[in-house]
């Protein structure tokens, strides 16, 4: 999938998606969004076995009613769908589970009628997906230090201090802040280009080969 156009764009993935047998389409969808919806649901308390159930119905949930033209993006983007979609996927998940799951659920469920709240935790967990897709960019096509790197990760992923991350690396203090400043100018750039990939534009849209109008009124 590397060098096709429904890699770079979320609005060629999109028209691709169309054609029922284009296997790459799905893959590519999956791969980007996967990680998003069951980051979104592990944030909401549900265990790795129960995060991937969601985000598979959630993913088949909206290909079907793209494919049925109910996706009209005039109404918001396609995140504001997917999530819309996974929170009632994760509310039918918790009326099926036990009271006493229900219960220690309960600040979720509250939080979950909480439109915002609901699209702040989608919404971080799409900025933490595509750092990690930056991250590994720079990892296996840039000539970047791996502890460099994995300085970095241990800052912003982990929460470590400076001083912790230096003992756990055998790096001096000094050594982390600068692996800090190198790793961040170099990921600024890439980050912003993969934001771009994610966004769904009109300019994209309106020159996009494979524009399925039927689907989107005109």
């Amino acid at each position: 999938m590397g060098g096709m156009d429904l890699d770079r764009t979320t609005t060629a993935l999109l028209a691709a998606l169309h054609d029922s047998s284009n296997a790459a389409a799905w893959e590519a969808f999956d791969h980007r969004y996967r990680p998003i919806l069951m980051g979104f649901a592990r944030s909401y308390g549900l265990c790795d076995d129960d995060a991937a159930e969601l985000a598979q119905s959630t993913i088949v949930k909206f290909i079907e009613q793209y494919r049925e033209g109910k996706y009209d993006r005039d109404r918001g983007r396609l995140g504001a769908w997917l999530v819309t979609i996974a929170k009632y996927r994760l509310l039918d998940m918790r009326r099926k589970k036990s009271p006493v799951h229900i219960a220690q659920g309960e600040s979720a469920i509250v939080d979950l009628d909480d439109d915002r709240s609901v699209g702040d935790a989608y919404d971080a967990q799409r900025r933490l997906a595509i750092l990690r897709e930056a991250l590994q960019e720079l990892r296996e096509k840039t000539k970047t230090d791996s502890k460099t790197i994995r300085a970095f990760e241990l800052l912003y992923y982990h929460g470590m201090s400076v001083q912790a991350v230096a003992a756990d690396l055998g790096m001096q203090p000094q050594e982390v802040y600068l692996a800090k400043s190198r790793v961040a100018m170099r990921i600024r750039e890439i980050v912003a280009r993969i934001e771009r990939e994610y966004e769904e534009t009109p300019e994209d849209w309106a020159s996009s080969p494979d524009r399925p109008s039927a689907a989107f009124g005109g």
